[in-house]
């Protein structure tokens, strides 16, 4: 009677309902900058309680992701698509998943994880098609990936059309980014021209064109002047490469330039700025 009552308990715990405040909590410390490691004990606590919970484990992935263990996050993201099939930020992260674990894999594991991998994709962007977030995911992966793993130039351009549709602003800088890849840099230029025809000072766009310039060695004065306004603007996101490499990027230009005083004054501003940035480190090692 005893053994059957603990059975019964037993199940009822591992049915129970995530509790929302908990959920939310565990959330909060996902977003919050150095929790990382709090938020995963959090949410491990969840599943504890409801191992099946799509929310749980879709964090639970993202946080595998975060720390660069793709097999982990494989099988969360799995657990999270099972549970919620219609979600598309679950597909969305398995594809991350499925990417980093490609990344990762042999050549003979890496082609079949890439076709998962843009399958996913895919299917985020299918059930939520207008998420520009999404589209860009799938965009660089047709861009980048060969066609025997599917991708292709003309999908990509697909996808970059599609979004240029719903954001002109964002589809702009994947045609830009196209052009980049083909050596098409007049065109390039010229996608980055009409954002700063609308915003003079869209800090992304002023980088890409500092950007082109150092990677390309040409429109250099123009990508020089381009990166100094940089300096006088704000970093609008964590994501959009900051001062230190604005800085680093006029180093470059200035060593196209041949001014070596120049050059090594803009590396030592980046690595001031941010001393484990190593490629103005780098840059400045072999300029000495």
């Amino acid at each position: 009677m005893f053994r059957r009552l603990s059975l019964l308990l037993a199940c009822a715990t591992s049915l129970a309902a995530v509790d929302p405040a908990a959920l939310d909590s565990a959330r909060a410390l996902f977003h919050e900058r150095g929790q990382s490691a709090e938020a995963q004990k959090a949410f491990e606590a969840l599943a504890a309680t409801d191992p099946k919970n799509a929310d749980v484990n879709f964090f639970l992935g993202q946080l595998a992701n975060r720390r660069d263990d793709p097999a982990k996050a494989v099988k969360y993201f799995e657990t999270a698509v099972a549970a919620a099939p219609a979600d598309a930020r679950h597909h969305h992260g398995l594809a991350d998943a499925y990417g980093r674990s490609a990344q990762k894999a042999g050549l003979l594991s890496k082609f079949g994880l890439a076709k998962k991998c843009v399958a996913a994709y895919e299917r985020a962007v299918a059930l939520e098609p207008a998420n520009l977030d999404f589209r860009q995911s799938l965009f660089e992966f047709y861009r980048q990936a060969p066609a025997i793993a599917g991708g292709g130039v003309d999908k990509a351009v697909a996808q970059a059309e599609a979004i240029k549709k719903i954001d002109a602003h964002r589809g702009r800088f994947a045609f830009a980014t196209l052009y980049v890849g083909e050596k098409k840099y007049a065109e390039a230029l010229a996608q980055l021209d009409e954002v700063l025809q609308v915003s003079p000072d869209d800090y992304a766009a002023l980088y890409q064109v500092g950007r082109l310039a150092a990677v390309t060695g040409e429109y250099l004065d123009r990508g020089l002047a381009a990166l100094r306004r940089c300096l006088a603007l704000p970093v609008p996101t964590a994501n959009t490469p900051g001062h230190a490499a604005a800085h680093w990027r006029i180093g470059v230009i200035l060593e196209a330039k041949k001014d070596v005083s120049g050059a090594r004054a803009a590396y030592e501003a980046a690595v001031t700025l941010d001393p484990k940035f190593a490629p103005a480190a780098d840059a400045l090692k072999k300029l000495n």
